[in-house]
């Protein structure tokens, strides 16, 4: 569902979710919900699933669980527990469904959380993902709602996996296009997760549905400021810009669009293709991440001294008249 429909969808049931034992709900569309729990303890809670993305069964699995598990990540927690929901039809191959289960399985256990069971349906079409439960201390949770003016915006991993998983449907991969997807979709987002904690970052979101326009607007209406990224900056995953330049996109792309239509604002000198690979829709995609500017090598190196990168891609700016702004930019990637 587009960000449009669902806000829509959702007007007028604000009042289900005034609690107090709710310390983030669904209102700025936060990646996962808080709950108080004990003292200096809180519960992170969410939920994702999809159909397959890539068609490797083992892969789809670990990729349906490292996106499910992003969302506590996110937010600066540690997942505790984990319980799978899964779709298939009748008389679907056995031995498929348990390499797709042994991929998911596989996952959660790397993330060092339990597999505490799951609930499955019958269903015309596959599906898969899980419900996760993390903890984090309330004192350092990471919201979506902090970011400030002056920070530096940092995106832990590439877009384009919308154009990529686009491509395998419709066979115009190329191997080292997929196996560099394969490795990226199923990343965890743990190393961000832990550099966020370790330098102390403002405000977070992963990258997935909304796709990385979408996200960003999310941060910006929440903090009350405007999300600048730079089209030179923005890293792409391997052979998403040939793959976009051929038509491949998610349908996500164009409901970004829409619904950023009177809160954002796209350079005109950004080509069509890379603009839409920025509107489209992410699978497990990384963190994009608010940091002082006095922290941002420091937050770098964090995530480097973990064997991962974080690319410098927008900042921060006082409101203005649109939540997120995509200009060309002058940057080089990794600059």
């Amino acid at each position: 569902m587009s960000q449009k429909d669902l806000a829509h969808v959702m007007r007028g049931m604000e009042g289900y979710f005034a609690d107090e034992r709710l310390i983030v709900g669904p209102e700025n569309f936060a990646d996962a919900g808080i709950v108080r729990f004990v003292e200096g303890r809180a519960l992170v809670q969410t939920l994702d699933f999809f159909p397959p993305v890539v068609d490797d069964p083992w892969h789809y699995g670990a990729i349906a669980a490292a996106n499910a598990l992003s969302d506590v990540y996110a937010m600066g927690g540690t997942p505790v527990s984990a319980l799978c929901i899964a779709g298939f039809p009748a008389g679907f191959d056995a031995e498929i469904v348990r390499a797709i289960l042994r991929g998911g399985f596989d996952k959660v256990r790397e993330a060092g959380a339990a597999i505490a069971g799951g609930h499955t349906v019958r269903s015309a079409e596959i599906w898969f993902g899980f419900s996760v439960t993390g903890e984090v201390d309330p004192a350092r949770l990471v919201p979506n709602d902090r970011a400030r003016a002056g920070d530096l915006l940092y995106l832990t991993k590439p877009i384009g996996m919308g154009a990529v998983t686009t491509g395998i449907k419709k066979q115009l991969t190329q191997p080292a296009w997929l196996d560099a997807a394969h490795a990226q979709l199923a990343r965890l987002n743990r190393n961000a997760s832990l550099a966020m904690r370790e330098i102390g970052v403002h405000a977070a979101t992963d990258v997935t549905g909304f796709g990385l326009l979408g996200h960003a607007a999310n941060i910006a209406r929440a903090s009350r400021v405007t999300l600048v990224l730079e089209a030179a900056r923005i890293p792409l995953a391997l052979g998403a810009a040939e793959l976009a330049q051929q038509g491949c996109f998610s349908g996500g792309a164009n409901r970004s669009r829409d619904f950023l239509a009177e809160i954002g604002w796209i350079d005109p000198a950004v080509e069509e293709w890379r603009a839409k690979l920025c509107l489209d829709a992410e699978t497990s995609g990384g963190l994009l991440v608010a940091v002082d500017p006095a922290r941002g090598e420091a937050f770098r190196a964090a995530l480097r001294a973990r064997g991962e990168e974080a690319w410098h891609v927008g900042r921060v700016d006082a409101p203005g008249d649109r939540a997120v702004r995509l200009e060309l930019g002058a940057g080089a990637i990794g600059a």
